[in-house]
């Protein structure tokens, strides 16, 4: 886990190597100046000997010049190394997501993700910044200043060595149930996250429903459950100064009072004395500086764990060793098919399909809420994989072929259409990067698109917001139509993607899908059957099977649901999830 972690350092190793040895040559330069600070009040002061203080300061001034560069140089190349690391993880665990099969991305909610790339990944990267300074300074000023106050008078050291030995026992206890609470918070970021997520895709939906006042509840029951969390981690960790300044002041009072006795009895210098306490102050705030580092650290394992499982996880999709290129045709065929979106799931989604359908038919998919008729569609360009049997396009196992050619020659306009921050013209060429502007037009006047595009103000130019919310369902599902055109795909998937148009623009575009792509294949998943009579053949599923497959004529005359539906359409509305006369 830690390695998997120390591996996104890359470019940044000198500036982690050059942090800690920087920052032990600050502590080196601090441990000496109480020494040089001994000599001066012994045999300058005290002696008289001017030129003494004037050589000895001297030396002390350019050790503090070199510990503050030192110092500088370790604060710098430590902030390199861990906003590298973090920008390192964060394209990596991004490049990953990426690479996640549509099962994969279902194991992780969308908020949990985001917590994952943002909070997450920094805590690593302040966790890894004190590792790399506090985390070395701190021990080598705790050794180094134990090392010089022994070597002034043991005697008197050993009060700090009883004081690091007590104060370290007390420090790693409250520490212990600090971190427990910190284990549990960063979870909860996911539930808070994903309350604004929600909240904010959602807006208007909210303020259509006032709901404004439940939001809000339910945004300040997740802020309230990290903040009693971390309050209980604080409250544990409020004792650690206290605990800090009593050792201290103990410490202090203990050295002054022997000390004194000790230069009284001409065994110990006032020097030796100052340089003592100046010691102690040094050992007492490393143990300081470590107690924390170690909180951080500990918060951050929590975070590291997260990441980890993120970056661990592999795709169940993948290329074969040999991919084949090229798709010969928009044929499809399904033999034996079974799938279920978890391999322990009891029952499978879809239950042995078998379907043969030809390039550049047109196939109408319909069905009842819940029948599986998305999940079919899916299975065609390997969003998902089938859990037994297989599926041809071009007469070829879709596992033989390089995923990105094979979804490259399979279009889908999904039924959630989505379309990104940026212009017209950005969103069409999501299709065809190389897309002129003509050929954009081409695409909406197939989509039926162009004629509301050049009614806007800056045409194809008009900014489009987020997830497309300044235009229209009906307007939003065409400019995705037009968009999936722009791909020349063989095989065009259309999952219910004219339901907001009306009745007139969507014989349209299916005019259009016939005089001007009639070599694609085209699946149009609808629960109108009036968008679909007029196709080649008909699918009506039921419950995960194919209930029927043929003609509008086959079906009326021989499939029992497909009638009845029909009837129930043209005597006076209804659609797929309405039985007749209900």
């Amino acid at each position: 886990m830690i390695r998997t972690l120390l591996s996104e350092v890359k470019e940044y190793k000198k500036a982690s190597i050059a942090t800690p040895l920087f920052m032990i040559l600050e502590v080196l330069m601090e441990m000496t100046i109480p020494f040089l600070m001994a000599s001066i009040i012994d045999d300058g002061v005290n002696a008289g000997n001017l030129g003494h203080i004037y050589k000895v300061g001297g030396i002390m001034v350019a050790a503090a010049a070199i510990g503050l560069l030192a110092g500088i140089a370790g604060g710098r190349y430590g902030a390199k190394a861990s906003a590298g690391l973090a920008k390192n993880l964060r394209e990596t665990m991004f490049n990953h997501i990426q690479t996640f099969s549509f099962a994969n991305i279902d194991k992780y909610s969308t908020a949990g993700l985001v917590t994952r790339l943002t909070t997450d990944v920094t805590n690593v990267q302040n966790a890894y910044q004190m590792t790399l300074r506090m985390f070395t300074r701190a021990p080598a000023s705790l050794l180094c200043a134990m090392i010089m106050a022994f070597r002034i008078n043991a005697r008197l050291s050993n009060i700090y060595l009883a004081s690091v030995v007590i104060l370290g026992i007390l420090l790693m206890l409250i520490m212990r149930h600090a971190t427990q609470y910190f284990q549990q918070a960063f979870p909860k970021y996911d539930d808070m996250n994903a309350s604004v997520q929600e909240n904010v895709s959602a807006i208007r939906v909210v303020k259509a429903y006032v709901r404004e006042e439940q939001e809000t509840g339910k945004f300040k029951k997740a802020s309230e459950n990290i903040y009693r969390i971390f309050m209980k981690a604080e409250c544990n960790l409020v004792y650690n100064a206290p605990l800090m300044q009593f050792t201290v002041y103990s410490c202090i009072l203990l050295i002054s009072w022997i000390g004194a006795k000790m230069i009284v009895s001409s065994s110990l210098t006032t020097g030796e004395l100052m340089s003592l306490l100046a010691y102690c102050m040094n050992i007492l705030m490393s143990l300081m500086m470590l107690s924390m580092v170690f909180v951080m650290i500990s918060m951050s394992m929590a975070s590291i764990r997260r990441i980890s499982e993120v970056l661990g996880e592999t795709s169940d999709i993948t290329n074969p060793s040999e991919p084949i290129y090229e798709v010969t045709d928009g044929s499809i065929e399904f033999r034996h098919v079974d799938f279920a979106y978890r391999r322990d799931s009891e029952r499978p989604v879809l239950k042995d399909i078998n379907l043969k359908i030809r390039s550049g038919e047109v196939i109408g998919i319909i069905g009842g809420t819940g029948s599986a008729k998305t999940s079919l569609v899916n299975l065609i360009s390997r969003l998902y994989d089938v859990t037994d049997g297989e599926i041809l396009v071009g007469g070829r196992n879709v596992k033989e072929y390089d995923m990105e050619a094979l979804r490259n020659q399979v279009s889908v306009v999904l039924q959630n259409n989505v379309l990104f921050s940026g212009s017209i013209l950005d969103n069409l060429r999501w299709g065809d990067e190389n897309a002129t502007e003509e050929m954009c037009r081409e695409a909406c006047r197939q989509a039926c698109a162009d004629e509301f595009i050049r009614q806007l103000p800056n045409g194809y130019e008009t900014h489009i917001e987020q997830g497309g919310s300044n235009v229209s369902g009906g307007q939003r599902q065409r400019l995705c139509i037009a968009r999936a055109l722009l791909k020349k795909p063989k095989i065009l998937i259309l999952d219910d993607s004219t339901s907001a148009v009306d009745t007139a623009t969507d014989a349209r575009i299916r005019k259009a899908f016939r005089e001007e792509i009639p070599d694609t294949t085209k699946l149009i998943i609808t629960q109108r059957i009036t968008s679909v009579k007029d196709a080649d053949r008909i699918i009506v599923m039921e419950e995960g099977c194919v209930d029927g497959f043929g003609t509008h004529e086959e079906l009326l005359a021989g499939n029992a649901i497909y009638r009845e539906v029909y009837e129930s359409q043209t005597n006076g509305g209804g659609d797929f999830d309405e039985k007749a006369g209900e």
